[in-house]
């Protein structure tokens, strides 16, 4: 079992900049592909980005690239989403997730509680 804790987010005006923070316990995240999706009101939870266990590979949504940055710090047992030029359409709960298998569908086995993002114009 794996267990996702995500931390950082907040309310922040529009152009401003967040960075959220997973960390994990139960196991080691070395072996996992990890992902980052968030989820507006009345709408569906989408990837916002997502990296595969070695860190080589990235993914984000064409919404954020350039302004989003996924990391992993192995060591810690912890992932990172760096958000910068923050934008209301940025606004949801995003989660954490761990796989074993990189990808950008909602199936990944592990799941954190969420943290609100809110950016106000």
């Amino acid at each position: 079992q794996v267990q996702l804790v995500e931390s950082g987010g907040g309310l922040v005006q529009a152009g401003g900049s967040l960075r959220l923070s997973c960390a994990a316990s139960g196991r080691t995240l070395r072996n996992y592909a990890m992902g980052w999706f968030r989820q507006a009101p009345g709408k569906e939870r989408e990837c916002v980005a997502a990296v595969s266990s070695t860190g080589g590979t990235t993914y984000y949504a064409d919404t954020v690239k350039g302004r989003f940055t996924i990391s992993r710090g192995n060591v810690k047992n912890t992932v990172y989403l760096q958000m910068n030029s923050l934008k209301p359409d940025d606004t949801g709960v995003y989660y954490c997730a761990a796989d074993k298998i990189l990808g950008v569908t909602t199936e990944y086995d592990y799941w954190g509680q969420g943290t609100q993002v809110t950016v106000s114009s």
